[in-house]
């Protein structure tokens, strides 16, 4: 799986980094950014799972890959 956020929604509340500080990040400005490639492995998938369903924008999509 993998998580990505969108940089136009996200408006910097910091939940996903909070919540899944080994998959996310903040950039210069406090926005949330996906840390490495964005790949969750199945140890991380419950907290991306969290950081998705806390997000007050819906910035931050979580994808099967394929």
């Amino acid at each position: 799986m993998k998580v990505t956020i969108d940089s136009g929604h996200c408006q910097g509340h910091g939940r996903c980094y909070d919540l899944a500080p080994e998959l996310f990040g903040d950039d210069e400005e406090g926005y949330g950014k996906v840390l490495g490639d964005g790949t969750v492995s199945p140890d991380e998938e419950q907290h991306a799972r969290l950081a998705v369903a806390n997000c007050p924008e819906r910035a931050i999509d979580l994808l099967k890959e394929t």
